[in-house]
């Protein structure tokens, strides 16, 4: 079973109003975040398409999933195409646009860029299908870090979105 602290604001599990019976690999997002690359992950949300009411897709090309194992532990990274990125924060603040030269570029594609991290130990694997593995939901709102729980109540009172993130095939730690 995954350590279900919180702290590192990622959680295994069902999100009830989607399919209460499938565990799905979830991340906090919050928009108010000191992080800028968090902050950044949230300027792509914007270029969501809209699924089932309040779920939102991304094309792998604006933001996509990674994960990666090492021993009991599984990592989840966000990674975005760094010319979308510049472009989305085009109209945004110098401040936010200033942090994208720093971020780390992904190590299998000079393209990309790693905007997020989280890992969790568990022993879940993500399922796999056709090369891909099973997607990533995100859960961005305002206020802070919080629980899963927090998270699912506020997309139930519709104070947070959910972001659907593909994890396309890639090489394999």
């Amino acid at each position: 079973m995954p350590v279900m602290d919180g702290s590192a604001r990622i959680w295994i599990g069902p999100i009830p109003p989607l399919d209460p019976d499938a565990r799905e690999v979830v991340l906090d997002l919050d928009r108010t975040s000191a992080d800028p690359a968090e902050r950044m992950v949230c300027v792509l949300l914007n270029r969501g398409h809209e699924g089932e009411e309040g779920v939102f897709y991304l094309l792998p090309e604006d933001l996509s999933a990674r994960y990666e194992r090492t021993g009991d532990r599984l990592r989840v990274s966000l990674l975005a195409r760094r010319d979308a990125l510049a472009e989305d924060l085009a109209s945004y603040r110098d401040d936010l646009r200033a942090h994208l030269d720093g971020l780390p570029r992904d190590p299998f594609d000079d393209d990309r860029v790693v905007l997020v991290s989280r890992a969790t130990v568990t022993d879940f694997e993500p399922a796999e299908q056709d090369g891909c593995r099973q997607p990533v939901v995100l859960i961005d709102h305002t206020g802070g870090p919080a629980g899963l729980s927090e998270l699912v109540a506020l997309f139930e009172k519709q104070e947070a979105g959910v972001i659907v993130v593909a994890a396309p095939a890639c090489p394999r730690t």
